[in-house]
């Protein structure tokens, strides 16, 4: 598993996540950044050109240094500064309260750790900061709640640990981060896997 993780996945990763259906996703997530972005899981940098001009700095964070080699291939068209820094969503290299908004998108799912990564999240942003999220999780309906948990053991294993059957939004709210809009439904696909949530939360 240490070369299909290491020189396959990354790969299958950037090319699975750069489907055009998940366009409107991104640019909807990042549309309300400003100021210092942290982006956790930036991956390849797929989100990086549509970041708004009301964002100057992107910190982007991934454990995958191949695909960290891809997202700064795709800085370096990019006018704003991007520093790319290799780590986990769960130990964050940064300092407390020294981030304007943090974004994730389909990241999530895949951290050891969910409830550690959005502590962490809390801890970085500023008073006032946003955390702007879409990721896909665990599907309203317990017909498709079933395949979903059916599933994760086989999927998790193929797809970087990704799990079909979190709560990201039970989540987000149990963290202490306060929920100012959420929009949930499936996106085309099996619905085990597209049942999206997009969401904007804040430190208060």
């Amino acid at each position: 598993m240490w070369f299909y993780d290491r020189h396959i996945l990354p790969r299958l990763t950037h090319l699975a996540m750069r489907q055009d259906l998940l366009l409107p996703y991104r640019r909807r997530t990042v549309s309300s950044a400003r100021g210092r972005v942290l982006e956790i899981g930036i991956g390849s940098g797929l989100n990086l050109p549509l970041y708004p001009d009301a964002v100057d700095h992107v910190v982007g964070v991934d454990p995958s240094q191949e695909l960290l080699s891809l997202a700064g291939a795709a800085s370096r068209s990019d006018a704003r500064e991007v520093e790319l820094v290799t780590g986990t969503a769960e130990n964050l290299p940064l300092e407390d309260r020294s981030i304007d908004c943090v974004v994730t998108s389909w990241t999530l799912c895949g951290v050891a750790d969910p409830r550690q990564a959005l502590s962490e999240i809390r801890r970085v942003l500023k008073p006032g900061g946003m955390f702007s999220f879409v990721e896909h999780g665990l599907a309203p309906e317990a017909r498709v709640q079933k395949w979903q948990h059916r599933l994760t053991p086989i999927w998790s294993c193929c797809a970087g640990n990704c799990h079909l059957d979190r709560a990201p939004a039970a989540m987000v709210a149990e963290s202490g981060l306060r929920t100012e809009r959420l929009e949930t439904g499936y996106a085309a696909g099996p619905k085990p896997i597209v049942f999206m949530y997009e969401g904007l939360a804040r430190r208060e």
